[in-house]
């Protein structure tokens, strides 16, 4: 495999107050021409990107321009602060696509957890106002060419209700202000056919996001019109994808993937076989 370049911290954004946002950056030897921006989990309220970083490195390796930004935690502001960033960081990646040789069109999101929730979300609405930054440049696309998902929270909900699929919106403060609000941040209410290609990769026996969860979120987009993988482990529970033993055919999954929908699509077209023909009748 080919040598990683990585260059830490970054500076893509200013949030509030003038506070600095940053981001790594894992350059490969040989790009391919696309880029994927990495969102990490913990629930919306800790973790940060250098979760990511063997994930991005792997990416790096295939071809890939690969980014893991930071983005403010509940702790430190309230939703819609985390969409706001992930935003942010689509818009500048975007915008310095010449100088970090990448096709802007060949821009892809990877996130794990509250990071697939993220990715999705913003995947599904790079024209929506209501979830950009105050100071958002509109002038730069925020839309990916494909997003891979692993056990995202799709459905958002408030109450004591569960519904089939749902994360408890009390999770993400700001997010559980009224039902409109936690449909506005369920990706799963923005899926339309111009949704982009997406990967959904979830364990069955998640205790943090049901299984549930991506499997609405694929029939809702199927039933959209739109196209879908979704891969199911099974024994699998939550957080599998940080696990070193999994992380390397997760990863190949997920480059493949980028590479299949983004990257290098013709190289995959398969030809459809042509119809048998019928025996010509006896004379």
């Amino acid at each position: 495999m080919s040598e990683v370049s990585v260059t830490k911290d970054v500076v893509y954004g200013e949030a509030a107050e003038g506070r600095p946002l940053r981001l790594d950056l894992y350059r490969p030897a040989q790009p391919n021409g696309s880029a994927v921006i990495l969102v990490h989990g913990g629930g919306w309220s800790k973790g940060d990107r250098g979760m990511l970083a063997e994930h991005a490195k792997h990416l790096a390796r295939d071809g890939f321009v690969a980014l893991a930004p930071e983005y403010r935690l509940t702790p430190e502001a309230p939703w819609p602060a985390q969409i706001h960033d992930v935003k942010r960081a689509i818009r500048w990646t975007r915008g310095q696509a010449p100088s970090l040789g990448f096709e802007p069109d060949r821009l892809c999101l990877q996130g794990h957890s509250a990071g697939a929730h993220l990715v999705l979300l913003a995947a599904g609405t790079p024209n929506e106002p209501r979830l950009d930054p105050p100071d958002a440049d509109t002038s730069i696309s925020a839309a990916c060419a494909a997003v891979a998902a692993i056990y995202p929270p799709v459905l958002m909900y408030r109450g004591e209700t569960r519904p089939s699929g749902g994360t408890a919106a009390r999770a993400l403060p700001g997010c559980d202000v009224s039902d409109e609000a936690c449909d506005l941040a369920s990706p799963i209410r923005h899926v339309s056919a111009a949704y982009p290609p997406a990967m959904l990769l979830h364990g069955d026996v998640d205790k943090v996001v049901p299984v549930s969860a991506s499997r609405r979120f694929e029939e809702a987009l199927r039933a959209a019109g739109g196209r879908v993988d979704l891969h199911i482990f099974a024994g699998l529970p939550h957080g599998f994808g940080n696990n070193p033993k999994l992380r390397p055919m997760l990863m190949t999954m997920i480059s493949g993937f980028f590479q299949r929908t983004v990257a290098d699509p013709q190289a995959f077209v398969m030809e459809t076989p042509a119809p048998a023909r019928e025996p010509a009748p006896a004379s």
